[in-house]
């Protein structure tokens, strides 16, 4: 079940036995979509490094055995449902036109998602159409995550959504490239994941 507002979040423990450690969140969604490829259920996963386990506060070069419940994003590129545990990053070169679904908080150096919160059952989503000039204005707000609101970044907060982007774009997921596709559709899997960090 989703997280509520003001509702405990994370349990503290033992590293169970099992766990598959994964050094991004890259490694995490390839181990996710391997697990669903070969029809097992979601290993646990101990984050040792990445937006996601940033996110989730984590800290230190091993875990510290803090465990928790996320969502996992999927989407529809080129026919093939991926998954994602961070961010998916629909952009042009200049990110003058930019579509992202997150789920964490970072997007590396970046505060891109203020607000996403891994197990809140929903996306933050930002569909950016931003004139060249105004890039200068909104890049070194990004580290702080004061890029929002602007009037050139359409924000919601979604269980699901389709979007029309004007041309084919590349779509990273996590931080890989995953394809190019003019079409995207991204929803959220609820309470689909245990990770510990």
């Amino acid at each position: 079940m989703p997280i509520s507002k003001g509702a405990p979040y994370g349990v503290p423990g033992e590293v169970p036995a099992g766990v598959v450690r994964v050094t991004s969140d890259a490694e995490a969604r390839a181990a996710l979509e391997q697990a669903r490829r070969d029809r097992r259920p979601f290993p646990v996963l101990g984050l040792l490094g990445g937006d996601l386990r940033r996110t989730l506060g984590g800290a230190g070069a091993d875990l510290a055995g803090v465990r928790f419940t996320v969502d996992v994003g999927e989407a529809m590129i080129g026919g093939t449902m991926r998954l994602f545990v961070a961010h998916l990053v629909a952009r042009n070169r200049w990110w003058t036109r930019a579509f992202v679904a997150m789920n964490a908080q970072w997007r590396g150096a970046w505060n891109l998602g203020p607000r996403a919160h891994p197990n809140d059952g929903l996306l933050d989503t930002y569909d950016a159409r931003l004139p060249a000039g105004q890039l200068l204005a909104v890049r070194p707000r990004l580290h702080h995550g004061a890029h929002l609101p602007h009037p050139g970044i359409k924000e919601a907060r979604t269980a699901a959504i389709q979007v029309e982007l004007e041309r084919p774009l590349p779509v990273y997921l996590d931080g890989a490239k995953a394809g190019v596709t003019a079409t995207l559709v991204v929803r959220i899997q609820p309470d689909a994941v245990e990770v510990v960090v």
